[in-house]
């Protein structure tokens, strides 16, 4: 009876894992483009601003984010508030760790990411890329560490932003894809996107 069982879940799962694989050659075109522009934005912004290898803004963080955003946008990890809520609370709690206690990585990295999560969970703001976030802020380069509370501000907000920015745009460009999930910006995106060629015709 056990082995029954355990075949039986085994066969659930291999299903709901063909399942997730079984992505569309359209949803693929829009994830690569949408993740193409809103990593290349940060990846322009950060030739301008910087040299060599102090990549302040394209903290690895925003890789895994854009798997989400771009990727998954149905997931409720992938949703606006998560986005957005995610890092900067992470960022906020990575840096505060940070000062607090800036000699002793072996304290100072888990209490970063374990707070990280917790506040994220309080505040329903669950974005697992949230918890590199906090991580950067106390095992980052000095250039990184230098920004203090700047981090938050800036590459981390100004980031997702760019990054959500992006995500408004690309998801929402043909009729199959709805992001954010559940609110009405995808109708008022389309309304408007039809107003504008009524207008031009």
């Amino acid at each position: 009876m056990p082995i029954q069982k355990i075949k039986r879940t085994y066969r659930k799962t291999k299903y709901i894992l063909y399942k997730e694989t079984l992505v569309d050659y359209k949803e693929q075109f829009w994830s690569f483009l949408g993740s193409f522009v809103g990593i290349g934005v940060l990846a322009y912004i950060q030739s301008i601003h910087f040299k060599g290898n102090d990549a302040v803004y394209l903290i690895g963080s925003f890789g895994a984010s854009s798997v989400l955003v771009y990727g998954i946008i149905q997931s409720p990890f992938s949703q606006p508030r998560n986005l957005v809520g995610g890092h900067v609370i992470s960022a906020i709690i990575g840096v505060t760790v940070h000062k607090l206690v800036p000699d002793i990585i072996w304290i100072a990295a888990p209490l970063a990411v374990s707070f990280s999560i917790i506040f994220m969970q309080i505040t329903k703001t669950l974005h697992p890329p949230g918890g590199a976030t906090a991580l950067i802020a106390v095992i980052g380069s000095d250039k990184i560490k230098a920004l203090g509370y700047m981090y938050v501000f800036s590459p981390v907000l100004i980031g997702v932003l760019i990054l959500l920015l992006t995500a408004l745009i690309f998801n929402n460009m043909t009729s199959s894809r709805t992001y954010p999930s559940h609110s009405t910006y995808h109708k008022h995106y389309h309304k408007l996107k039809k107003r504008l060629s009524k207008r031009q015709n």
